[in-house]
């Protein structure tokens, strides 16, 4: 489903953070940092492991492609495309089931646990990526946008997501106590950093390169399985794996402490600050669609404002 933009149809809209975040900021590094995040949490990771291939190349791309059209829809469509689009995810949510195998008991993947360690996992690495990308922020916007969110939280199935960045630190250092990085957990990120290639697109894909706009939501993650990329998903994983906070970091087993989360930090800023730039820079033929129109619309609400104030 492609996003249909309007000006007031959708969850946000031209004057929210939520759309000056996403216009401006890559969205495959927050989607892979926010992976690497959620996996740390053993039922979560469990669930996703157990229901979804992601050993199979094929099938984890698919779903990381999956997850960026949800992005893009829920982001700037319509309300109507929205809410569909988040009915179908929460009937399957509510089908599948996970296996403790420390208690051999079953869960469900729908879980408020689940859903709001995802749901924070996801808006922080939104909103640190856009941070180290060089998207300047107040606290107040910062605030704002964790409130935003809510709306997405809503659609999920959450009902208490926190509403500013002080509920947001203080739900993930509530979850912390229970997070391990298990066996599954640290498959998922190997996965990431280091992927297989499916062999299929290398063979029946190799001009589609050439032929498709560039975007934030839609094109990077599709690129990562064409030959022309080969390398893109690696980096890609490396550098989410960068932004990670200390402590998440060194239970995957990195050490070195504040030295080496703040030398991780620092190239991590300095490459998120060059592909936004370039991103910003790209001709707007070259720009997915519904960041294109996002970004009129935008423009349109500042011009008019300042309009309103010379008169």
């Amino acid at each position: 489903m492609k996003a249909t933009v309007t000006p007031g149809g959708g969850l946000f809209g031209p004057q929210s953070i939520t759309w000056r975040v996403h216009t401006e900021t890559p969205a495959w590094p927050a989607v892979l940092r926010a992976f690497q995040l959620q996996a740390l949490h053993p039922r979560t990771i469990r669930g996703i492991a157990q229901n979804c291939l992601l050993d199979d190349p094929e099938v984890a791309h698919a779903r990381l492609r999956h997850h960026l059209d949800l992005l893009a829809v829920r982001t700037f469509g319509t309300r109507e495309q929205a809410e569909h689009a988040y009915e179908r995810v929460r009937g399957l949510r509510a089908r599948l089931r996970g296996l403790d195998p420390g208690t051999g008991t079953l869960f469900r993947l729908d879980e408020q646990e689940n859903l709001r360690w995802a749901h924070c996992a996801e808006v922080s690495s939104h909103l640190e990526v856009a941070r180290r990308s060089g998207v300047r922020l107040s606290a107040a916007e910062r605030d704002a946008y964790v409130a935003e969110q809510r709306r997405v939280a809503l659609l999920a199935g959450l009902a208490d997501a926190p509403g500013d960045t002080a509920e947001l630190d203080a739900c993930v250092d509530a979850l912390r106590p229970g997070l391990a990085a298990t066996e599954e957990a640290r498959r998922a990120v190997r996965r990431s950093v280091s992927p297989a290639l499916p062999l299929r697109p290398l063979f029946t894909e190799p001009l589609a390169l050439l032929t498709r706009p560039l975007g934030f939501f839609t094109e990077p993650l599709a690129l990562l399985a064409r030959p022309l990329t080969i390398g893109s998903l690696p980096a890609a994983g490396a550098l989410a794996f960068a932004t990670l906070p200390g402590w998440a970091r060194r239970m995957y087993g990195c050490h070195g402490g504040q030295a080496a989360d703040h030398a991780a930090g620092y190239a991590a800023g300095t490459m998120l600050k060059a592909l936004r730039a370039a991103s910003l820079a790209l001709p707007e033929r070259l720009v997915a669609p519904e960041i294109s129109a996002a970004r009129g619309l935008m423009r349109a609400v500042t011009e008019a404002s300042g309009a309103d104030v010379a008169a």
